[in-house]
């Protein structure tokens, strides 16, 4: 199923994932870690899930500077100048079109896939399908595909596409893109059928895009241009520096995805998540005595139940008496919180006095 020459991958790595601290953590966010216990980070494992479509030579990594050699570490075949090294974060639209106009720079035939690096996808083989019927369709138009997600519940923590169909596996029409609703608006999505969970994965020509950002998004376009002037050159990180930070600091889907009528989605049930608290993460650890989920080298639970524990980085663990808590522990910090409370972790380990 590998796709053709044409065919690149841009993995976006610049994340900090702070609801999964104290794993996750600036300096080590959870794109980089071992989150579920399977010997690979989420970076590689999305590497691997898109080797089906695409050669590694194919495969771009847009990061932050800190995180560059975290990448070439863990991707050691991945072409040095395919690690993009941002120098501020500005969202995902100026960090999309910085690997998009480098793109076009080597193949200006080339056919594109954008994706997260911290989510998981269970089904692998139908998201190879699903990834190279998108290829496909924009190889030969000028518009552009996302990936919807079939939800399973009435979920109030992602964004929605609202399709003209509730046809599934084919590419549809989008009707409208959907904030992140109330429990309610959730609940009539659901009911409704033609509403798809938001992945943040879209499909492109490099053609397709830079028109689009150029209609859509023309600051940051015109700083692409700007950088683009010295690409393969040493004055390129100079460019970058200079003008990559004075640009909107927006997301693709505010700059383009919502303003485009050329925007079609393919959607399926691929067991996806996105990983964003402990809860969805603990889900997809194989699941121990009592409803324990557990990561580590010796953990020992006594009279607890439902809990969620990741002590890879300890020696020895032992809880007892807890139910339905989170217990996580890296680089010296301890997190012991009630899984209900688990939104409130990115605040909780702010950096504030304590009271």
């Amino acid at each position: 199923m590998k796709g053709c020459e044409h065919t690149n991958i841009v993995i976006m790595a610049g994340g900090i994932g702070s609801r999964l601290w104290p794993v996750s953590t600036p300096e080590m966010p959870k794109q980089f870690i071992d989150l579920l216990g399977v010997g690979k980070s989420l970076l590689q494992l999305t590497v691997e899930r898109f080797r089906p479509v695409a050669d590694i030579a194919g495969m771009w990594v847009v990061t932050s500077e800190n995180y560059v050699d975290i990448v070439r570490r863990q991707l050691p075949e991945m072409p040095a100048d395919h690690i993009l090294a941002e120098p501020v974060p500005r969202n995902t639209a100026p960090c999309i079109a910085y690997a998009c106009w480098r793109i076009m720079r080597e193949d200006p035939e080339a056919n594109i896939v954008v994706t997260p690096s911290d989510a998981i996808v269970l089904k692998t083989e139908l998201f190879s399908e699903i990834i190279s019927k998108a290829l496909e369709f924009t190889a030969s138009s000028s518009s552009i595909v996302t990936v919807g997600i079939h939800p399973d519940r009435p979920e109030t923590g992602y964004g929605y596409i609202c399709s003209f169909s509730k046809e599934e596996r084919n590419i549809v029409k989008v009707n409208e893109f959907r904030e992140k609703p109330d429990r309610e608006t959730a609940e009539r999505y659901l009911a409704a059928g033609n509403y798809f969970w938001n992945a943040g994965i879209f499909v492109w020509s490099v053609s397709t895009i830079v028109d689009q950002m150029r209609r859509h998004a023309p600051q940051i376009a015109g700083m692409m241009d700007k950088i683009a002037r010295t690409f393969g050159t040493e004055e390129e990180k100079v460019a970058l520096a200079e003008f990559f930070p004075q640009c909107d600091k927006i997301s693709i889907d505010y700059a383009v995805m919502e303003k485009s009528d050329s925007i079609y989605v393919i959607s399926a049930d691929l067991g996806w998540s996105d990983l964003g608290s402990w809860t969805s993460a603990g889900s997809h650890i194989a699941e121990g005595t009592d409803g324990n989920r557990v990561v580590g080298k010796d953990v020992r639970l006594i009279d607890s139940e439902g809990c969620i524990v990741h002590a890879e980085d300890c020696k020895k663990v032992v809880v007892k008496g807890l139910k339905n808590y989170v217990v996580a522990c890296r680089g010296g910090n301890l997190l012991v919180c009630p899984a209900a409370d688990e939104q409130k972790i990115k605040d909780y380990a702010a950096d504030v006095p304590s009271k």
